[in-house]
């Protein structure tokens, strides 16, 4: 399980169907093609959109420092069977861009009860303290209610926000008013927007970073702090840089 979930982060790729053609087939010449000709040319090259499972679903996002990278990432990788018999699937390992020893872990959960067994299961402490975890690893679980995975660009740099707000449906509207397109403009493509599963009011969402200037400037930005105030955001959002390190 080197690449967390990879049909969830990664273009499904259509394989290319060759035919043997008649001589006088082969002899058509490109004025002698119709319409047609080029519309099913064209369709039988175009890979399909990329797909993923259907929101809504349930995740776990587990956030910890280690000592050092690649020792850890051959033990994780290693416990991969443990993870799978908990009903869990690989979506993505991130480490912070400021601290690449600071990881995040996503995995999708097909059973909650199992997921939060998982997380209190001893024998997961022990385990990550051999693989040299030195920070107490912090847990979330989150329903996703959009993704967007057709948003994933080459670069894997992404930027997660995380707040608590006073009433999801509210925050929602201002987050739909402020707009895609906007944030696009200011380097972040929609990727995942996820609602806290013990608390609904907590707010999780991730984006596709293509600039990363402008995606810095944009989350400090004032007037972004005043929309988020307005849709009745609490206290202060936790915004980290991240590089995807699934592979």
């Amino acid at each position: 399980m080197k690449h967390m979930f990879r049909s969830v982060f990664a273009l499904s790729i259509a394989g290319f169907l060759f035919s043997c053609n008649s001589d006088s087939a082969n002899t058509k010449t490109d004025a002698a093609k119709t319409p047609a000709d080029s519309s099913a040319a064209t369709n039988a090259t175009t890979a399909p959109a990329p797909t993923g499972p259907t929101v809504p679903f349930d995740v776990v996002t587990i956030y910890h420092t280690v000592k050092d990278y690649k020792t850890w990432r051959q033990a994780f990788d290693a416990d991969t069977t443990r993870r799978n018999a908990s009903g869990f699937t690989f979506v993505a390992v991130e480490r912070a861009a400021d601290k690449p020893d600071n990881v995040k872990i996503v995995l999708m959960a097909s059973d909650l009860a199992k997921a939060k067994a998982f997380a209190t299961d001893p024998g997961l402490k022990e385990a990550m303290d051999k693989a040299g975890v030195i920070s107490k690893p912090d847990l979330k679980f989150w329903k996703i209610v959009r993704f967007n995975p057709e948003n994933q660009k080459a670069n894997g740099t992404r930027v997660e926000i995380v707040h608590k707000v006073k009433d999801f449906d509210t925050w929602l509207k201002g987050f739909d008013a402020e707009g895609p397109a906007t944030r696009a403009a200011n380097g972040m493509n929609d990727m995942v927007l996820g609602r806290g599963v013990d608390d609904p009011n907590m707010v999780h969402v991730v984006f596709d970073v293509t600039d990363i200037a402008k995606a810095k400037a944009r989350v400090n930005d004032p007037a972004l702090k005043k929309i988020m105030i307005d849709a009745g955001v609490i206290g202060i959002p936790t915004i980290t840089f991240y590089t995807d390190s699934s592979k």
